[in-house]
C-alpha cells in the first residue's frame, strides 16, 4: 500500500508545468473516487513523488502532530525532504496568487478512516518544516 496525496485547487492553471523529478501532478485515473475526501476546490490533482506514489514526501502518523524540521532519528532521506519542500514551494505559489489550496493525505485502509481538517498557514509554516499527516486535510492559508 502507499501514501496517497490528493490536492484540489480553484486555479485552472495545469499543475503539470511544476512536474520535476521529485514532484508529480497528474489528474485522477477516471476510476479514481476522489469522493471519500473532503476536497473543496473543483481542479482535482493527484500528486505523486519520484516514485510515482506520494510516500517519498515527509508524512507523520502517530504522536503530537506538529510541523517541525527533518530529525535524525526520522531518518528522513534527502530526496523526501526535498520533495516536500518543493510541494510546499508550489503550494506557496498558488496562495500566494490568490488561488484557494486544500490536499488530503491518505493511508489506504480497508475500514473507513476519520479525516481531520486543520488550517495550515504559510505565514506560520515554513517550508523546512512542513510535512504532511496522514488521513489530514489541510486547507491553505496565506
Amino acid at each position: 500500500m502507499c501514501y496517497r496525496l490528493n490536492l484540489s485547487t480553484s486555479s485552472p492553471d495545469d499543475l503539470t508545468r511544476y512536474n520535476s523529478q521529485w514532484v508529480r501532478f497528474s489528474r485522477p485515473d477516471a476510476g479514481d473516487s476522489l469522493s471519500t475526501t473532503p476536497l473543496a476546490n473543483a481542479q482535482q490533482w493527484f500528486v505523486g513523488s519520484m516514485d510515482g506514489c506520494s510516500c517519498r514526501f515527509r508524512h507523520f502518523a502517530d504522536g503530537d502532530l506538529v510541523f517541525e524540521e527533518p530529525q535524525d532519528l526520522m531518518e528522513e532521506d534527502k530526496d523526501s525532504i526535498r520533495a516536500t519542500r518543493e510541494l510546499y514551494r508550489v503550494i506557496a505559489s498558488l496562495v500566494h496568487a490568490g488561488a484557494r489550496v486544500d490536499c488530503v493525505d491518505l493511508w489506504p485502509a480497508s475500514e473507513p478512516v476519520e479525516i481531520k481538517t486543520m488550517s495550515v498557514r504559510l505565514s506560520e509554516v515554513s517550508e523546512e518544516v512542513f510535512r504532511l499527516f496522514e488521513n489530514h486535510h489541510f486547507v491553505f492559508e496565506p
